[in-house]
């Protein structure tokens, strides 16, 4: 994956990234998506990395469940049409979805960061595509949709 810096990213930026992608053990299962390119491309543009992982600041712990919503995407979470479900027992993690998303915006507003590399397909960072409905539906996940609505540009942090 080529990493893409936007233009407008200034030395001394704020820039939050997904923990699982700085290497964090915080996906759902344990595990990390260390992308060591994107770190480098982050500090070689002078930006001040924030990581976040919106479910483990919404409550759950790791490892946990997985889940997704049963249709939709996170934007369809945020506006209450759909929730978000335990894919194995069916049980409802949508409010520590919804308030690991709103976490994720106060930190965003309080760091005054403009930009997110979050982690593709995640139901909660997922940036073009998430997984819902046992697969992956186009769309953001839960926290990329309150990111962007909170006027915040959120990219891909990998493939």
């Amino acid at each position: 994956m080529e990493i893409q810096i936007p233009d407008d990213l200034k030395p001394g930026d704020k820039v939050l990234v997904s923990a699982c992608l700085v290497g964090e053990e915080v996906l759902w299962d344990g595990g990390h998506d260390l992308n060591s390119p994107l770190l480098a491309a982050l500090k070689e543009a002078g930006a001040e990395i924030v990581p976040v992982c919106p479910e483990m600041l919404g409550g759950l712990p790791c490892p946990r469940p997985a889940a997704e919503p049963p249709r939709g995407d996170g934007r369809d979470v945020l506006a209450g049409r759909v929730p978000v479900l335990g894919v194995e027992d069916g049980s409802d993690m949508t409010a520590e979805f919804l308030e690991g998303a709103w976490r994720v915006v106060e930190i965003a507003a309080k760091e005054g960061a403009r930009f997110a590399f979050l982690n593709e397909r995640s139901p909660s960072c997922g940036v073009r595509q998430c997984h819902s409905g046992g697969g992956v539906a186009e769309g953001p996940g839960v926290a990329t949709a309150a990111l962007e609505a909170a006027g915040v540009r959120v990219l891909p942090g990998r493939d």
